[in-house]
This record gives C-alpha cells, structure tokens and sequence, in this order.
C-alpha cells in the first residue's frame, strides 16, 4: 500500500487582500502562521516517509511546518505548483468580475475551458499535476507521502483521483487552508480517496 497526503498551504497575505494569486510568490498571512502551527501538531502522528512541495514559499513554509517532528528532507516539485493565471495574477476578485467578465464566467460555469490571457489553460494543470502526482507514487510505493501543494492544482488532484475527466472537475471542493486529503493506493494500482478536505484542525480559524 501507498498513501499520499496532499495538504493545502496555510492562508496567505493575498488569500486575505482578495487577491487572485495563482503562480504569484505570496507569503503566509498571520493567519496562515497560525494554521501551519496547527497543522504541525495535526501531522506528528502521520508517518511521513516522503516530503514534497512546490516551489511557491506559502506552500515551503507550510511544508515545513508539517514537517516539524519528521525531519525528512524537503523535496521541490515545480509541478504541483499552482496555476499560473497570466493578466489575472495579483488582481483583485472586483477587477476580475469588472475586467475579465467571459473569463470569470467560464472560471465559474464551466472551468474544464477556463484559461485567462497568457495563462494555463485548465486541461494544462490537469495534466501536469496529476502526472507529477503518478511519477512520485511510482517512485516512492510502499512509502506514506505528503504533498503540499495549492488549491486549483489539488482540486484537479482529486478530480483525477475520483477516476473523473476535468469535465466534471466543477463537482470537486475548493480545498481549505492547510487542509489534508489522503488517497491510498494498492498494490495493483487501484486508488482510493480515503477523505478529502480535512481541515478539523483549524476549523475555528480558516475562512468558510
């Protein structure tokens, strides 16, 4: 058996400006240092083998955290990093809804078709996470794993992982804040989402 736990970073300056932020190197809020604390505590009992994040510092600094009673070196996956948004990058969600108004709709209704100008397109980072996500559970089977990662790129995770195309990826959560989602895998391959969007332990101070 594999396991693979995909934690999204702790709240961010941006998270709490409103600000769209994307593959935007945004730093933890206090708030967000709060969380990682919490989720410091949440992870002692987790038997870590492998430790993985993407380059972005919000999700390093949580991956650190995470890390606090593990000591395992910190591998760097630029893969699992976030989507990058182009001109959305650093707007705000009012400049988006007044600027780009086809874009957000489709960011809405239908995000399998989403991309905002000189961006990814969705069907990209659907790809490219979950093929970074295959290649660390072939490398490491048998081992328990964490991944720390970002909230559109986990939600193309699990759309994946549910055995869905990205044309259903709009019945997938938006992931909370140092929230943790486990996915087992067996021994012929078959995978499991054991839970999704855990966040118990900061749920008295994440955003709803």
């Amino acid at each position: 058996m594999t396991t693979l736990y995909i934690i999204r970073h702790g709240e961010t300056t941006g998270n709490d400006a409103g600000r769209f932020q994307g593959s935007t190197d945004c730093p933890l809020s206090e708030q967000g240092r709060r969380q990682i604390d919490r989720l410091g505590e949440r992870c002692r009992d987790l038997p870590f083998d492998v430790l993985i994040s993407s380059p972005l510092v919000r999700a390093r600094d949580t991956a650190k955290a995470a890390n606090r009673y593990h000591g395992l070196p910190l591998q760097i996956e630029p893969d699992v990093a976030e989507m990058h948004c182009g001109e959305w990058e650093e707007k705000s969600w009012d400049e988006l809804r007044a600027g780009y108004p086809a874009e957000m709709e489709m960011w809405r209704e239908t995000p399998w078709l989403f991309q905002s100008p000189g961006g990814e397109n969705m069907q990209q980072v659907y790809q490219r996470v979950n093929r970074a996500l295959l290649r660390i559970l072939e490398e490491n089977r048998g081992k328990t794993i964490a991944v720390v990662s970002h909230g559109c790129a986990i939600r193309n995770a699990l759309c994946f992982f549910h055995g869905y195309g990205i044309e259903r990826i709009n019945e997938m959560p938006w992931v909370r804040n140092t929230s943790i989602t486990r996915i087992d895998v067996d021994d012929q391959g078959k995978t499991e989402v054991v839970f999704e969007n855990d966040f118990e332990h900061v749920k008295d101070i994440v955003k709803l």
